[in-house]
């Protein structure tokens, strides 16, 4: 994985911007600290931050080929499929590294290349002659890339705070963004990012940009299908397509290992990695995190009824993991919130965000790579909301079912139109989802949440995750992403896909056999996070010094009654801020990371 950023210019000689390419580089040392590299003419500037995962002496970037000049950043899993074919063509390669496929497909199939790639991806492709880019993003969105454009300038990069760096570039944030902070976040109505110069490639879309003109396409979207298959049939099929995307996934040239909660996703994940590292004569290594006397404090609730240190020992002792388990300070957690919201470039996940950071900081000691269970709850529906009629015929998002918590933390009249906004990014989102005309109420239904999970839940969690593990030097994969498994589990049968009754019962019954049933039958958990006093303690120092700070707007925004209320008494809050994450120290920690990021980032706000 890297960093990658460009710049191309009408009316500016980019030669004479050194310091701010520098500065731009600098931003993106983290994703790439390995090697840099860089391509500067009048009018196009191509930058490179190299993490070395495969091929590390010849994977030198920007790479050329004839009047192209690439910069990538990710992981093709069929490098091999595309390679065999462009070498039936005539191509030859120097390296083994698959940024030389993705250039060289681009020579030979142009903007149609994306569609025969397989992988997370966010690249660039400069064509020196015609003086334009071909910008590409992966189908799922695992890979980030913002862009901005001004009269006579555009530009790229895969932070925002590398954009920040362009002197046009302002970190202004309107209404909207401000919506966006306080009625969706954490999450992101997809394509913003906030800030009003600064836009997000979507996911599965390629962007052109030539003589100041910038035209954006999608190249794949999910269709709607019929499927014939018995349950026995999808059972097999989905343990092919899971089993064939892990191992895909387990290629690189640096040691690799996996995440390890004991849940059924990393479980599967790591069974299978196990056995293609035992058959190499090698021992997997496998890696949970934990919290300073968590099991101390732990208290069972409809969305974790149970602790995953109960099950870690049992998975890792099957499959023969050398495992390791990462204990983090609850004090420690809470001071990283401002790292985490520096690494993501906006206010996050709260210490669902710093406690990861922390955790890949402790896996990048040995490894540079990583597996990760991420994204299998939002296709084989692994969520409560699948399964409760109350809340899965509600007609909004099931993990945010209002603005009142939201809107009681705020000055009345701060966002006057910030309920519809919200309820308007949810419309958006459902009103061009494909069905079936033989689809039932239920099957429409279980459709647009399959797509209300992809786009926002899902997109949220692989911006974490992303983020966090780049901020660390670490590239996490992550198998239950590969969009062949997203096409085939959208067009399950619900009765199918939820085999037994149970979420993911099809994923559990493909694996039985390969899981202790403790593992393949555990009731889902969700990422482990402190139930510590002690860091619900340092979060309201925090928040307390941040809303009693007047050099920024938040003391005028924030109802600090209300935020008192909630420190005082947490298990007061009525629903969730965001799904089962976010309760009452997480919504005070999202509070100090917006102080934090107004401050970082010396944001502008135009109201």
């Amino acid at each position: 994985m890297c960093g990658i950023a460009g710049i191309l210019s009408s009316d500016i000689d980019l030669r004479g911007k050194k310091s701010t390419i520098e500065s731009i580089s600098d931003t993106l040392k983290m994703r790439g600290p390995d090697a840099k590299g860089e391509y500067i003419t009048p009018r196009c500037a191509l930058i490179h931050r190299r993490l070395s995962v495969i091929d590390v002496e010849n994977g030198a970037q920007p790479m050329r080929f004839g009047k192209y000049i690439i910069v990538y950043n990710g992981e093709l899993y069929n490098t091999q499929e595309v390679k065999n074919e462009l070498i039936s063509f005539g191509y030859e390669f120097a390296t083994s590294c698959d940024t030389e496929v993705v250039l060289k497909a681009y020579h030979k199939w142009k903007e149609e290349s994306v569609k025969r790639l397989n992988g997370i991806f966010a690249y660039a492709i400069y064509d020196e002659k015609e003086n334009s880019i071909f910008i590409a993003r992966d189908r799922i969105g695992v890979k980030p890339l913002f862009y901005t454009q001004s009269k006579g300038l555009f530009a790229f990069a895969s932070r925002i705070k590398s954009l920040l760096c362009i002197d046009s570039v302002k970190p202004i944030v309107d209404e909207n963004g401000l919506n966006e902070i306080f009625m969706l976040g954490p999450a992101k109505t997809i394509g913003n990012a906030v800030f009003k110069d600064i836009k997000e490639l979507a996911p599965a879309c390629c962007l052109t940009y030539k003589n100041g003109k910038m035209s954006i396409a999608s190249y794949w979207s999910l269709v709607a299908e019929e499927c014939n298959e018995t349950a026995d049939e999808a059972i097999e099929h989905t343990k092919t397509l899971v089993t064939d995307s892990i191992t895909r996934q387990l290629v690189s040239d640096v040691p690799l290992a996996t995440f390890l909660s004991g849940g059924l996703d990393s479980s599967i994940i790591s069974k299978v990695s196990s056995d293609c590292c035992r058959d190499n004569g090698d021992v997997l290594n496998t890696y949970s995190v934990d919290y300073t006397d968590n099991d101390i404090y732990f208290k069972k609730s409809l969305f974790q009824p149970n602790k995953d240190s109960d099950y870690i020992d049992l998975i890792s002792s099957a499959i023969g993991s050398n495992h390791h388990n990462v204990v983090l300070d609850n004090a420690e957690v809470a001071d990283a919130l401002v790292e985490a919201a520096n690494a993501r470039g906006l206010p996050g996940f709260a210490d669902i965000d710093s406690s990861l950071l922390l955790f890949c900081k402790e896996v990048k000691k040995g490894f540079t790579v990583c597996l990760s269970g991420e994204c299998a709850d939002e296709i084989f529906g692994g969520y409560p909301w699948y399964f409760r009629n109350e809340i899965l015929f509600e007609d909004c998002f099931p993990w945010s079912r209002s603005t009142a918590v939201r809107q009681s933390i705020l000055k009345t009249d701060l966002l006057p139109h910030g309920e519809e906004y919200a309820r308007q990014a949810y419309l958006d989102t459902i009103k061009n989802v494909s069905c079936l005309d033989s689809d039932t109420k239920r099957d429409r239904r279980m459709r647009e949440m399959f797509v209300l999970n992809l786009n926002w839940f899902m997109q949220t969690l692989l911006t974490r995750k992303d983020a966090m593990s780049m901020e660390s030097s670490l590239e996490v994969r992550v198998p239950f992403c590969d969009y062949r498994l997203v096409e085939y589990a959208y067009n399950l049968p619900w009765d199918i896909k939820a085999f037994g009754g149970r979420e993911k019962g099809i994923l559990r019954k493909a694996f039985e056999n390969d899981l202790p049933s403790e593992i393949a039958w555990r009731k889902k958990s969700p990422y482990p996070k402190t139930h510590n006093p002690a860091y619900l303690k340092r979060v309201c120092e925090l928040c307390n010094a941040a809303l009693n700070d007047k050099s920024t707007p938040l003391y005028d925004w924030i109802n600090i009654d209300e935020i008192k209320r909630l420190a005082q008494n947490p298990e007061s809050l009525t629903e969730p801020w965001y799904g089962q994450l976010m309760r009452a120290p997480q919504i005070l920690a999202y509070i100090f990371q917006i102080y934090v990021w107004i401050k970082k980032y010396k944001v502008e706000f135009v109201l």
